[in-house]
């Protein structure tokens, strides 16, 4: 009885997750007020030869932003000294990744935002990392960096008001944003960043 008990019990917590991290997408859609296209819409737009973008998108596991929407402004600290702002990478297609040490799916995902980094740098795109652990404590966050040998630049957002401002629900949380600042798309949850149907999308994004 009491295995059975554990079993279900199990279940019922993987059910619930499950249905958080779809509560959480939609949510965040929908607090940007942008709702993703889907295929077959006659809204959607084509890129290269008849493609639809919308497509590239949801293939990717990105709900994609309309048009237009325009990124909200910050300055933080970054790891090595200095500070960055979105700015900084204005030319350049970048994947803004809100983190923290303590999230397990963020841990996840971490080597493939390094291997996206690492393959795309000189073609237009820029990683970025935003850490949202509270204080921003050096002695969690660098053996962490360290440990995973990751190499793009990693911000600081202490009080997570730069969160805020992009209306994060969930962690990880991954803003896909034009060069010029306008936002592309959003994913909520782990993604694999360096798969076929992720760099798909980004190509389609590059200079």
């Amino acid at each position: 009885m009491k295995s059975w008990v554990s079993h279900t019990l199990a279940l019922t917590r993987r059910r619930r997750l499950v249905q958080l991290a779809l509560a959480l997408t939609l949510l965040g859609a929908l607090l940007w007020g942008l709702p993703g296209r889907r295929a077959g819409e006659d809204g959607g737009h084509r890129h290269g030869h008849g493609t639809r973008v919308a497509d590239v998108f949801e293939r990717a596991g990105v709900s994609e932003f309309k048009e237009g929407q325009r990124g909200p402004s910050f300055r933080l600290a970054r790891r090595g000294g200095g500070d960055a702002t979105l700015d900084t990478w204005r030319g350049k297609v970048v994947v803004l990744n809100f983190w923290a040490t303590w999230c397990t799916p963020c841990t996840t995902e971490m080597p493939t935002l390094e291997a996206l980094w690492r393959a795309y740098r000189d073609r237009g795109l820029v990683v970025v990392g935003v850490s949202v652990d509270r204080g921003a404590p050096a002695t969690l966050i660098d053996p962490y960096v360290r440990n995973l040998a990751l190499t793009f630049p990693i911000l600081f957002d202490p009080d997570s008001k730069t969160a805020g401002a992009w209306r994060v629900v969930g962690l990880p949380s991954t803003f896909v944003v034009r060069p010029g600042g306008d936002v592309a798309g959003v994913a909520v949850g782990a993604r694999e960043w360096n798969s076929a149907e992720m760099k798909a999308l980004l190509e389609s994004l590059l200079p």
